[in-house]
């Protein structure tokens, strides 16, 4: 295999950088030519980990996406940690962020677990979720091993006597119907087997465990374990070997990256290399970036996305289905996302942005020019950004502003791009999986077009028809209690085939749903 064509420069500071790795824990972020991060690695030992990528043993057996990413890089960045937990919870974060090319793992919007548990409730129980909220509950986390964590889980509640039932306040009825008692698993709080008091007690202690103070309790284990050893009973032994790595890989104090950011990364000082590039006299304080998604003329949407002092503005993203435009039409697409939502940011009286940012070359800029003046927004700065050569179109200019690629300025246009095509492509495919999961309905017996849209309007989605009862469905005009029983009954054989999805059926913008990025992640001491 040839060498990667590398100028002599670039060439040797990569061989310097590559000298100096350190034989620790940590993230690796390969770069192209264009300053782009095409890939983010975890290493135990990142001085052996990245050097085999450019072995000529290894580079000669790799498969070709290996191969051509190797040939991709002209730049490394690390950041070292302190425990392989860590480097996994950073290098997800970071995938997250970048959506680097060459990574397939953590690219979607899937996060890491966390441990939830509402101490204000009448007798808490833990349980695990992904989305952190401000609603009065304790979270611990997130945990980079969720087969781990439930295996810990599991012990932890089995240890103190926690309950798993999900009524917030179970009663005698719960308990007949419930065995963890029986098998000891729980404390039985709900016919005052204990008091509340000595409940929550236990549920402290299990706070205590999940913020690593389980010292005691894998003491115990381990001489548990060497009791099972000294028996021969290697089985047992074994079991309880697992179970303390579950629990120690759970209740390590780890290193968590939360509003920290990386070194490339100045969010205030790009928004202000931005304002003097485009010779603007306004600090840019709010910038909205918008881009069409579509796979032929299935499901056109677009996406709108808030940057606010460089950083995403989650809350004010919007998202939108194109209702006028019929085929495949970027330029008409895009003029009708931005006539909708100015038009209600006139109506409303929603601040305006200091620049829009229009995916696309001269015509969408073009178009969405056009719409904006119609709207008497004329004066709003606004420029498209075409993603081949990174060229900015402005209103009025021929020639595009062409931006060295290792400004801040450029790198921010870039994020807020990306993010925008995030945005958009994530709506996009949440629509063609609701379509996917209401053709269910094609095979029902009974259920005609029109009153599979009837079902849909009503209900909203596939997902809420399954939970419906047999009367609930019946309850809609024209269908008769047979017709709604063989409804609930047919769609209780899919039960685990068709796909569990919530999607709203309104063609409205929609607010986005806790889109996270992270900034400035300092390496570890």
């Amino acid at each position: 295999m040839s060498e990667p064509q590398i100028d002599a420069v670039s060439q040797e500071a990569l061989k310097r950088k590559l000298r100096e790795l350190p034989h620790q824990p940590g993230v690796y972020l390969y770069k192209d030519r264009l300053n782009r991060v095409i890939y983010v690695g975890k290493a135990r030992d990142l001085h052996k980990r990245v050097h085999q990528y450019f072995h000529p043993s290894r580079r000669h057996n790799a498969d070709r996406k290996t191969r051509a990413l190797v040939e991709s890089i002209r730049d490394l960045e690390i950041h070292t940690v302190k425990s392989e937990a860590e480097s996994v919870l950073l290098e997800g974060k970071l995938i997250k962020e970048f959506r680097p090319k060459y990574n397939i793992s953590f690219r979607d919007d899937k996060r890491f677990l966390l441990v939830r548990v509402n101490l204000n409730d009448p007798f808490p129980r833990f349980t695990t979720c992904r989305v952190k909220k401000d609603d009065g509950a304790r979270y611990f986390g997130p945990f980079p091993h969720s087969g781990s964590l439930r295996t810990a889980l599991n012990a932890m509640k089995k240890k103190f006597g926690l309950r798993s039932c999900a009524p917030r306040l179970p009663d005698e009825s719960d308990y007949k119907h419930c065995l963890d008692h029986v098998i000891k698993n729980c404390s039985a709080p709900c016919v005052a087997k204990i008091t509340r008091g000595e409940y929550l007690a236990r549920v402290q202690q299990a706070c205590d465990f999940l913020e690593g103070k389980s010292g005691e309790m894998l003491k115990n284990l381990e001489e548990e374990m060497q009791r099972a050893a000294e028996r021969l009973d290697f089985e047992k032994a074994a079991q309880l070997r697992n179970l303390l790595d579950d629990l120690k890989r759970t209740t390590k104090p780890i290193k968590r990256f939360h509003h920290r950011f990386v070194t490339t990364v100045k969010p205030k000082e790009d928004a202000a290399e931005l304002q003097a590039a485009l010779g603007l006299s306004a600090p840019l304080d709010r910038i909205e970036c918008f881009d069409i998604a579509n796979i032929s003329s299935t499901h056109i949407v677009a996406s709108m996305v808030s940057f606010h002092q460089g950083k995403p503005d989650n809350r004010n993203y919007r998202r939108y289905r194109i209702k006028t435009v019929k085929g495949q039409d970027d330029f008409a697409s895009m003029a009708e996302v931005v006539h909708r939502r100015y038009q209600r940011v006139l109506n409303e009286g929603i601040r305006k942005p200091d620049l829009i940012v229009i995916d696309g070359g001269k015509g969408q800029l073009g178009m969405a020019k056009s719409e904006l003046d119609g709207l008497g927004l004329g004066d709003l700065n606004v420029i498209g950004l075409a993603k081949k050569h990174e060229e900015i179109f402005r209103p009025g200019e021929k020639d595009p502003l062409i931006l060295d690629h290792s400004t801040g300025a450029l790198r921010l246009l870039q994020r807020i791009r990306d993010e925008a095509h995030r945005f958009a492509n994530g709506y996009h495919a949440l629509l063609l999986k609701r379509r996917l999961s209401e053709s269910v309905l094609d095979d029902c017996p009974g259920v005609s077009a029109k009153r599979k849209q009837q079902l849909l309007a009503h209900f909203g989605s596939i997902a809420r028809l399954r939970k419906a009862t047999p009367e609930a469905i019946a309850a809609l005009p024209g269908i008769g209690p047979k017709s709604a029983q063989a409804i609930h009954d047919y769609l209780a054989t899919l039960k685990d085939k068709a796909p569990q999805l919530e999607v709203g059926a309104t063609d409205e913008p929609e607010q986005a749903k806790g889109s996270e990025f992270v900034y400035q992640l300092k390496p570890s001491s």
